[in-house]
């Protein structure tokens, strides 16, 4: 890949700080959400530490996920047309042609 222009690395600087602050606010709202609400719904619960370490892990999973979420969405559709992952269904763009054969199945 060549080098980036300045306007591409500040698209991308502007998209980590977003991503960050995303899941940051709905790590955040899933720390609260276990906190406040699961002991309600769910009656008490047998120790205080449990919960904690509940919330702990809830949290970190909504952070590492909303951010890996944010910064794929970003990368599939900063790229270029010709430089789509290949995926079920669909053909590696690098796979070079056939030639002589005009259709797939023959």
């Amino acid at each position: 890949m060549g080098r980036r222009t300045q306007a591409e690395r500040d698209a991308m600087t502007t998209e980590i700080g977003f991503a960050l602050f995303a899941g940051a606010v709905l790590a955040g709202a899933a720390y609260f959400g276990v906190t406040e609400f699961l002991p309600d719904v769910v009656g008490s619960l047998r120790g205080e530490s449990v919960l904690d370490l509940l919330a702990l892990a809830v949290t970190v999973v909504v952070f590492v996920a909303v951010v890996t979420i944010v910064l794929t969405r970003f990368r599939r559709a900063t790229r270029p047309p010709g430089q789509q992952v290949p995926g079920p269904g669909r053909p590696d763009p690098a796979q070079p042609s056939q030639p002589g054969r005009t259709n797939p199945d023959s």
